[in-house]
């Protein structure tokens, strides 16, 4: 073999040129070829676009919503995901990985059963992902991620990551942007939404709920929902980045609780 600085190399003997024109390439046999495949730049791009429509597909089914589940509350939960799974090993250089954790951060409010108005709307991200082409085995964890990361699930004891740590820093982002400042925002705009009571001190907040108890609307106060389900996340993430997270946010919680109460009953 000759090497020389030419687009093909091939051996050397007396009936054969050293080497063919770059033009010649198109003339090999198809089996001479070797396999075409994307570049980066390409791949890049079909990824852009496939999250760009992902971003289009949010802002449209999620117009109607109230904003504690709006398009804004999309966008902070992908940009938490992207945030702790660069600070998990398995995850931090796994550019599969890392698009698994954004799509599913994106499209996992879309089939939300607390808005939803049509049953066939849990179809959404399904066919999206198959209109998209996206690998079969990225798909089936990103939807496996959207249906288990509720806290209704972990309630039916189905909030498992160990074999998926995509999992774990979507659930944990979707949770962190439940509580702090940001959760009690949501909280009261959710609650104001359903027309629910702010507070009521003769009713209490229920205990060891099943999933389909957390499920059943019946008459509930804001202020409940804070020790029926946000006072419990901190203890329920799964990654350390999401635990140490978690600690600030529970805090600030507890401490505008005792506030609450102080100037509910006029002690403040």
């Amino acid at each position: 073999m000759i090497n020389l600085p030419c687009s093909v190399k091939i051996t050397f003997n007396a009936s054969q040129p050293i080497c063919r024109p770059p033009l010649a390439f198109a003339q090999l046999r198809a089996s001479d070829r070797l396999p075409v495949r994307k570049s980066s730049w390409e791949m890049g791009t079909k990824w852009a676009e496939t999250v760009k429509k992902a971003e289009q597909l949010v802002e449209r089914t999620m117009k109607g919503n109230d904003a504690s589940h709006d398009a804004s509350h999309v966008w902070r939960v992908r940009s938490l995901a992207l945030s702790l799974a660069s600070e998990e090993e398995a995850l931090s250089s796994d550019t599969d990985s890392l698009q698994i954790v954004e799509l599913a951060a994106l499209l996992h409010d879309i089939g939300d059963y607390k808005y939803l108005s049509d049953p066939s709307e849990e179809k959404i991200v399904e066919k999206f992902l198959e209109e998209e082409g996206i690998e079969e085995v990225k798909k089936v964890k990103i939807l496996s991620i959207i249906r288990g990361m509720g806290f209704k699930e972990e309630l039916a004891g189905q909030g498992n990551s160990e074999n998926c740590p995509e999992f774990g820093v979507v659930q944990d982002a979707d949770r962190l942007d439940a509580i702090g400042a940001i959760g009690i925002a949501r909280c009261f705009t959710f609650g104001g939404s359903r027309s629910r009571v702010l507070h009521d001190p003769a009713i209490h907040p229920r205990s060891d709920l099943s999933k389909e108890q957390y499920m059943k609307k019946e008459e509930q106060t804001t202020i409940n929902h804070f020790h029926e389900k946000l006072l419990k996340l901190k203890d329920l993430m799964k990654t350390e980045a999401g635990k140490r997270r978690a600690e600030k946010r529970h805090k600030f919680m507890e401490e505008y609780l005792n506030q609450f109460y102080e100037e509910w009953d006029g002690r403040a």
